[in-house]
């Protein structure tokens, strides 16, 4: 059956148990703090196997969450999205904030700016898409969860998995017209909250990322769609705006389809989970909790080092900033800051 696990060489020192029948893996056994170079070659081949892994009460903090993550390679941080003045809640810029809590540490307001740009995280995306350069994996860290009946868990699709099993006409045209894909953060925020941000137009925002729909991911020699939430439209010779729609649309449904996506719980602090953006796509899933309890969570995320790394960008083309478009129209009243 395609895209079904089929490595079998055992680990030597880890334990994984898998999720789903395609991908996923909960790993125990790994000693974060003295980890060997064997045991972190197993965590990566483990990751090119399964796209995403689970670790569960890790004892990381802060500072060893940042310094595990250079491990797998040169790490993003938020320096971009400071504003002057802005306190942080940490002492990392390497750490992503993907809490529901204000630079004092108290709950946002479910009316927020922030809260409403965070409700683009719900849709299924691949971090770091609407970059010139892509990521590679994510790791993301619970701090402080809030009470389990609320939910809030992290959902994954398998899109090598979706690439297998597209009919078979559908694979040659992709493969054929190699289209390419021009991915924004603003694209995925207005899907997240249109009303919110009805005036805001994503080619105006911030630049546009290219990158090809089709890939290959290179640690594990399988094909996947790169697609999402991020996906404003594609490009080619003979692509109109009808059937950018139409292909986007379709594609970002079929790697939802039910057979390709296994929901990860939260169970406690310390839970860990990574992903490689090139292998699967993740969301944030629903929680009844917004506004009303804590949830502090922490991300860093790896610079892609790869052959395909930049996509069809220029290398060293700065990183977007939608913030700043934010900021420009709330200081002239052209949008709704809460």
């Amino acid at each position: 059956m395609p895209g079904v696990l089929t490595q079998t060489t055992p680990f030597k020192t880890i334990t994984v148990k898998e999720l789903h029948p395609t991908f996923g893996a909960e790993v125990s056994g790994v000693d974060f703090e003295n980890s060997t170079d064997e045991q972190f070659d197993e965590i990566v081949a483990a990751m090119a196997k399964y796209g995403f892994c689970v670790f569960r009460s890790t004892p990381l903090t802060d500072a060893t969450h940042v310094s595990f993550s250079r491990r797998f390679g040169s790490l993003d941080n938020i320096a971009r999205f400071l504003t002057p003045g802005r306190a942080l809640r940490y002492e990392h810029l390497e750490l992503f904030d993907a809490s529901n809590l204000d630079t004092s540490g108290a709950i946002l307001p479910a009316n927020s700016p922030r809260a409403h740009s965070s409700r683009g995280n719900r849709l299924f995306h691949t971090d770091s898409s609407f970059n010139p350069r892509r990521a590679s994996f994510s790791l993301l860290r619970a701090v402080e969860l809030p009470p389990p009946e609320t939910g809030g868990n992290t959902d994954f699709a398998d899109s090598r998995t979706a690439w297998d099993r597209l009919p078979d006409d559908m694979k040659a045209e992709l493969l054929r017209d190699d289209w390419t894909g021009a991915f924004s953060m603003a694209h995925s925020r207005k899907l997240g909250s249109p009303e919110f941000f009805a005036d805001m137009d994503p080619v105006e925002a911030a630049p546009m990322a290219r990158h090809k729909i089709v890939q290959v991911h290179e640690a594990s020699g399988r094909v996947g769609l790169y697609v999402g939430a991020h996906l404003h439209h594609l490009e080619g010779e003979g692509m109109s705006a009808e059937r950018s729609k139409a292909l986007v649309e379709f594609l970002n449904a079929w790697c939802q389809r039910k057979e390709f996506v296994v929901s990860v719980k939260w169970e406690r602090e310390g839970d860990l989970v990574i992903w490689d953006n090139r292998a699967v796509l993740h969301r944030a899933g629903e929680w009844s909790g917004d506004g009303v309890f804590r949830r502090d969570m922490r991300r860093t995320t790896v610079h892609d080092d790869g052959e395909r790394a930049w996509g069809e960008n220029v290398v060293d083309t700065e990183m977007p900033n939608i913030n700043a478009w934010i900021a420009k129209k709330a200081a002239v009243g052209e949008v709704k800051v809460a």
